[in-house]
């Protein structure tokens, strides 16, 4: 097994992997495309901007490496912006192409949300079954700190989805290989851990 956690010049990489190492399971982290080719396992996670991802993981030849482990069913986990880029675009500061994996955009909250970023505890429930959720039940309370989310096309591969005063988002989504989360693992204490633990065990 080799997990192997993409680098790209921002995100809690070093949370990350520590919380892998929790569970029994080393995690690289590396921002040199062969690498990616050679994991049995991608994690990308993210903070900052859309835009500002996709720029830095073209500059760096990562684009290629992390949609070919994608199409070749490596389990993928998306955390945060590693769950947005998926899309087919992002709205923050224009619009930017993302993966396309997902169909679907990724926007900012509506005006009539109070306090933006969501930031704190919020509790997700699930929509669609996934074995990298299994044993956490619903209701479960996660970690999040963002200002946008994701909205699919479809809703078969929303996995979870949480409230935030008054609006219903997609705070997970499944797709075959694919795992990626609105929320932060590594910062959700043994509900996280049991989470990226479910994680390294895919095949």
């Amino acid at each position: 097994m080799k997990i192997v956690i993409v680098d790209y010049g921002s995100g809690n990489l070093r949370s990350v992997q520590k919380g892998f190492e929790k569970t029994g399971h080393l995690a690289t982290i590396t921002n040199n495309p062969n690498d990616i080719l050679d994991a049995t396992h991608v994690v990308l996670p993210g903070v900052g901007a859309f835009s500002t991802c996709m720029k830095n993981l073209e500059v760096l030849h990562l684009l290629g490496p992390i949609k070919k482990a994608i199409t070749d069913g490596k389990p993928y986990l998306g955390i945060c912006l590693g769950l947005q880029i998926l899309f087919t675009e992002g709205e923050e500061f224009g619009s930017f192409p993302g993966l396309n994996i997902i169909p679907g955009k990724v926007v900012r909250f509506p005006k009539t949300v109070r306090k933006v970023p969501h930031i704190g505890w919020n509790q997700i429930h699930i929509e669609n079954k996934s074995d990298v959720l299994g044993g956490i039940a619903e209701n479960s309370y996660f970690y999040f700190v963002h200002s946008y989310y994701g909205v699919p096309e479809k809703q078969d591969c929303v996995a979870t989805t949480t409230q935030y005063d008054g609006v219903t988002f997609a705070s997970a989504i499944t797709k075959d290989n694919i795992f990626a989360c609105q929320f932060h693992p590594e910062k959700s204490q043994a509900k996280g851990l049991a989470l990226l633990s479910n994680f390294a065990k895919q095949r």
